[in-house]
């Protein structure tokens, strides 16, 4: 696609659904290895987050695009030898192919270098205590902080985190690419061990790349798995300074790596990945976790999906529109329903709190889809049943559905 100049909003959208690895053949028996590396391959990296009320948010996006799949799959692949990903900061907290740790060592050093922070204070003004835990860790790992921290004094009063002062030189560490997890325990705490028992050894004697060449190792790599996108957007999939990623912009299309090009209707440049693919059509139908990739950039969603997307997990209740947990549903090339879900592990059931029709997409044929996918979503949960949906626009013809299935 590197002679296109324009693309139309709907081409634009079905070059980011098989960049991100929906336009795929599903896979012909159950999901194993091969299978992983290749949505990997597409996403680049995986969101992780701590709310369980339907499944933690690193499961999803792999099930988005395979299907039901062992979870084993991706814990194997990030805590058992040989190991293929690690945690680290990428977008946010996440599961990241331990071929890309050398690219993100320009952000350990920074860690140890930067000023702000209540991790870098701890280190500044504790030295002693972040020497100890880490001496803990190598002699003693792998380690949780609960299991290292003791009667260490644990600051009260904000809201979210009260983490010890351990707690606080573990995360330092962790972020300085001092100490590296391991796994996780049940609670989904991490287990901390030092890098030479945790990372692949030739992971560790990969050279370090200069911080410009990381910088466009990794905004490459965004390229590739949004297919066309803003820079800003770009920038945004790893968390990149913004001047950085600017400049590895504009040297990635000196490469011929990226092509500029106008998507009818946007308002910011878009680039194009050489390796972009543009599928005559896209006939997904899946739902898409709240922290997936494809939807991470609010404003490129809406933009390409006409489809305003917010979080409302820390919203208190009364305040929200759609509901806590609410997953936008991919049917075809658009997001045409979002629903709000909790799995009910006790009672053996998928509840359905809320469940919304999008702006133009038919609502029968909507409801049938969706009500095929939360059946296909319950079972791989391991949960028995789909409850009847309580509220919202759709709920109707989706009770209707559900209840013929």
């Amino acid at each position: 696609m590197s002679t296109v100049e324009s693309l139309t909003i709907g081409q634009a959208r079905r070059v980011a659904l098989a960049a991100q690895g929906f336009a795929d053949p599903a896979p012909g028996g159950a999901p194993d290895r091969r299978h992983l590396r290749r949505v990997l391959g597409r996403v680049g990296l995986i969101q992780m987050d701590s709310v369980n009320v339907l499944a933690r948010a690193h499961y999803l996006p792999l099930y988005s695009r395979l299907g039901p799949y062992p979870a084993a799959l991706l814990d194997n692949a990030a805590y058992r030898r040989p190991r293929e990903l690690f945690e680290y900061w990428g977008h946010e907290a996440s599961l990241i192919p331990v071929a890309l740790h050398p690219a993100l060592r320009w952000r350990m050093e920074r860690a140890r270098s930067a000023s702000w922070g209540s991790m870098q204070r701890i280190a500044r003004e504790k030295p002693d205590l972040v020497a100890w835990v880490l001496d803990e860790v190598r002699d003693k790992g792998p380690l949780t902080a609960a299991e290292i921290e003791h009667d260490a004094p644990r600051p009260t009063g904000h809201w979210g985190w009260n983490w010890s002062e351990v707690k606080r030189a573990l995360e330092y560490l962790f972020w300085a690419g001092e100490v590296a997890a391991t796994e996780r325990t049940t609670a989904f705490a991490r287990r901390y061990d030092v890098p030479s028992r945790v990372l692949p050894p030739a992971v560790l004697a990969a050279p370090t790349p200069a911080p410009a060449d990381a910088y466009r190792r990794l905004v490459e790599v965004a390229a590739a798995a949004l297919g066309v996108a803003a820079e800003v957007e770009l920038r945004d999939y790893f968390r990149l300074p913004a001047e950085a990623a600017r400049r590895a912009v504009a040297e990635l299309v000196e490469a011929g790596v990226l092509t500029p090009v106008e998507v009818r209707g946007w308002k910011p440049r878009a680039y194009l990945h050489a390796t972009a693919r543009l599928p005559r059509r896209v006939r997904a139908s899946t739902l898409v976790s709240p922290f997936d990739p494809l939807v991470w950039e609010r404003n490129r969603t809406e933009r390409l999906f006409g489809f305003r997307y917010r979080i409302e997990i820390y919203v208190p209740a009364p305040q929200r529109v759609h509901g806590y947990y609410v997953l936008p549903f991919l049917h075809g090339e658009r997001l045409t329903a979002r629903v709000d879900l909790k799995a009910d592990r006790q009672a053996g059931v998928l509840r359905v709190p809320a469940a919304w029709i999008e702006p133009g997409a038919d609502p029968g044929e909507t409801a049938e889809a969706l009500a095929a996918e939360l059946e296909r979503l319950a079972g791989w949960l391991g949960l028995s049943d789909v409850a009847k949906p309580e509220a919202g626009d759709l709920a109707g013809p989706l009770a209707t559905a559900v209840a013929a299935r």
